[in-house]
């Protein structure tokens, strides 16, 4: 594998994700996006025989690549010889059972125990702007083992209280309160990921903990776009780039017209170091 010189900082997300995938693992994948196309550069490179089921409850397919822009769910494509095609409910029985090891979500914003809002933001239900809502992430949150989410690193991201809860993280994060709000035991929040920065939770306090950072920002800057400071691991890891292969596979077989990354800013590695290249 060859290293990437220049990438999106978006593409660094996604790619990122994808080395976290584990082989043998099963995976409940929201939507279509940056979630599924981290969970297919995994399948290709790092771990063949992970399995994943979408959103919508198609099982273990065989994606035609490439994908088409828009279409990837409920499409035949995206479920090319799967082995079950089944709905939302067949993907949330399989992870109520204890079948599903991870989950895969985005989101818009996050707080300091990874519970997730994707519904509302402003002051529900008075004054605010709806979105679409959670899909099947509530139940993805709910129910498989770990979740890995994927949101931005921006501040109005980040913040220590939600407009309004869509899909459950660790509660308030007392000890338990998963459990008695009628959630299986040891489930919740394992990874938080985005184009910046990887963080984890605290075994004891559930509290949000920063754990690397990318090669071309500093802590101190993923930790002015955050609304509250969260714990810092004693040692701050960095990121690895993405690599070439992750990104031909990314940019021409997955995401083609980039939908998922065309937000992003564009990183360089130049003068011996990584930087944006506006700077």
């Amino acid at each position: 594998m060859t290293r990437a010189d220049r990438f999106n900082e978006q593409e660094h997300q996604v790619c990122a994700v994808a080395r976290m995938i584990e082989d043998g693992k099963t995976y409940w994948v929201a939507g279509g996006g940056a979630p599924l196309y981290a969970l297919l550069i995994a399948k290709r490179f790092y771990a063949p025989n992970a399995i994943y089921i979408t959103e919508d409850g198609v099982n273990d397919p065989q994606p035609m690549l490439p994908m088409e822009p828009i279409q990837t769910m409920v499409n035949s494509r995206a479920g090319y010889r799967a082995v079950q095609w089944g709905t939302m409910n067949t993907a949330g029985d399989y992870a109520c059972l204890g079948y599903i090891d991870y989950g895969i979500l985005d989101t818009l914003q996050v707080d300091l125990y990874g519970n997730l809002n994707s519904t509302w933001l402003g002051d529900y239900p008075v004054e605010g702007r709806r979105f679409g809502g959670p899909g099947g992430a509530d139940s993805i949150a709910a129910m498989c083992w770990r979740t890995i989410l994927m949101p931005d690193q921006e501040q109005r991201r980040f913040v220590p209280q939600l407009d309004f809860i869509s899909s459950p993280g660790f509660l308030d994060g007392a000890p338990g309160a998963r459990e008695r709000a009628g959630l299986p035991k040891d489930t919740g929040p394992w990874r938080v990921v985005t184009s910046w920065a990887v963080f984890g939770y605290d075994e004891e306090t559930r509290y949000l903990k920063l754990l690397a950072v990318a090669p071309f920002v500093t802590v101190e800057q993923v930790l002015a776009e955050m609304s509250f400071k969260p714990l810092l691991a004693d040692r701050i890891e960095t990121m690895e780039p993405p690599t070439e292969e992750e990104l031909l596979m990314l940019r021409v077989e997955l995401d083609t017209d980039g939908r998922a990354t065309h937000n992003g800013r564009w990183v360089g590695y130049r003068n011996g170091r990584w930087a944006f290249l506006e700077e």
